[in-house]
């Protein structure tokens, strides 16, 4: 199977790093093809919101890291996304990366309905963040990052299949025995 893992954290040693290094670790001893994706080292111009590629199916800006991620994502079998929380939701360049790789994703019907581009492949989400368990989930802090990736997953065609989350980072800097059991044990969902 290609993995494609989508690092959506700036934190090369930070506990989505390190969550998406045990999966990767997983996956490679699994057999499985895996790619790393770590979105702070790509060069991407935001979406001008022309919609032109909703039409002509291609950016109308030049080529850069997004069409390049697109294609990995298009190759791949299944999609791990990580990403911390930035005020309830996911991180800007991350954001960015969707935006500008939409026509790419879904496609739409005459009527605009959207059309999943990538039926049948699976998903996995991991998010943290310094809120403590359970005010993570109630007041959406990483639950607001899970619930706008699975947004564009949804409407891409991908069954998201787990959502790992972590709160309280700030008191908890390490991951648990438990937490690093869960990583692991997501990748034979998938």
């Amino acid at each position: 199977m290609k993995i494609l893992i989508i690092n959506g954290s700036p934190r090369k040693q930070g506990h989505i790093s390190k969550m998406l290094q045990l999966m990767e670790t997983e996956a490679k001893d699994n057999g499985d093809e895996v790619t790393v994706v770590r979105v702070a080292d790509l060069a991407i111009r935001p979406c001008i919101g022309c919609m032109s590629c909703r039409e002509k199916l291609k950016c109308c800006l030049p080529e850069d890291d997004a069409q390049r991620v697109l294609k990995q994502i298009e190759e791949a079998n299944a999609l791990i996304i990580g990403a911390p929380c930035y005020w309830g939701n996911l991180p800007g360049q991350l954001k960015v990366m969707f935006d500008r790789i939409v026509y790419g994703m879904m496609g739409e019907t005459s009527r605009g309905i959207p059309v999943g581009l990538h039926k049948g492949k699976r998903a996995v989400i991991v998010s943290t963040c310094t809120t403590p368990y359970p005010f993570n989930i109630l007041f959406n802090q990483s639950r607001g990052v899970v619930k706008a990736l699975k947004e564009i997953l949804k409407w891409s065609g991908f069954k998201v299949i787990s959502a790992i989350e972590k709160g309280g980072t700030k008191q908890h800097p390490g991951l648990t025995e438990r937490e690093m059991k869960r990583c692991r044990k997501v990748i034979h969902k998938l």
